[in-house]
């Protein structure tokens, strides 16, 4: 449910004499929350007197009928829709809502906040009992891998052309992403790799989990503990993690950063 505008106490502090920017701050909402009251307000002759004896809920339906709703405030999009959408390479929770909100925006409804369009969507796969593609919690995995594909780098001046790798780190809760080209792949460019991830995120996560590459795993036998490469574990326990390497042939190990 969208939270109501607290109608009663922006008219209160507007009859007391304070600027709509200090009721903005006063009562924790936006300056255009209190604007559209005010223009509510006058449009229809309401004063501070007239919905002083009134609930909030009753004040807020006097001034804002049309968004009453007896049932959900905001529109669900076609979870369906969304959740095939997420199978595709490149497309992330993010970007949905963001076509989303401006498909609502185009038809001036309302739209909900990025957290609970995850919630919505989360509460979607429970019910269909399908696969959900976000099932991490905020701020425990990073997922590193060398992206697929490679770019072309021509040098300006002899027209040499060099490839260029590049390294992807995903957050899976929030999709935040880090993807920085590289000339190698060797050992000592995928661990600074890591650091300038860690340092673009904001600290360190308590799970890093790679592929199987040799720049960071030696062995992973069917039995047994997976033999790490010893840079790379000095590196994780730098940082206070822990590398827990995806299984073989299994991409739902490490979904976002596929």
């Amino acid at each position: 449910m969208a939270r109501r505008i607290p109608v009663r106490g922006i008219l209160r502090l507007r009859a007391s004499g304070l600027s709509g920017n200090a009721i903005a701050r006063t009562q924790s909402v936006s300056k255009t929350s209190v604007m559209d009251t005010f223009h509510a307000a006058d449009e229809k002759g309401v004063s501070w007197d007239d919905v002083e004896p009134m609930s909030d809920s009753e004040a807020y339906a006097l001034l804002f009928p049309e968004r009453v709703h007896d049932g959900p405030v905001y529109a669900d999009p076609d979870w369906e829709h969304v959740h095939r959408e997420l199978a595709r390479v490149g497309v992330t929770l993010k970007r949905l809502h963001a076509e989303y909100r401006d498909e609502q925006r185009s038809k001036g409804g309302p739209f909900m906040s990025y957290d609970r369009f995850c919630k919505r969507y989360r509460e979607f796969t429970v019910s269909k009992q399908v696969v959900s593609r976000v099932g991490h919690k905020a701020g425990r995995i990073m997922e590193v891998d060398w992206a697929g594909p490679t770019m072309p780098l021509v040098d300006p001046a002899t027209g040499e052309v060099s490839r260029v790798y590049l390294f992807v780190a995903c957050l899976p809760f929030s999709r935040l992403s880090y993807v920085e080209p590289t000339l190698d792949m060797r050992q000592d460019t995928w661990l600074r790799c890591h650091v300038h991830a860690f340092a673009y995120m904001g600290g360190s996560t308590p799970c890093i989990v790679p592929d199987n590459l040799k720049t960071g795993v030696k062995g992973h036998p069917r039995e047994g503990e997976v033999e790490l490469n010893g840079a790379y574990r000095e590196m994780a326990a730098h940082y206070g993690s822990a590398v827990m390497p995806a299984r073989v042939r299994t991409p739902r190990d490490k979904p976002s950063v596929e």
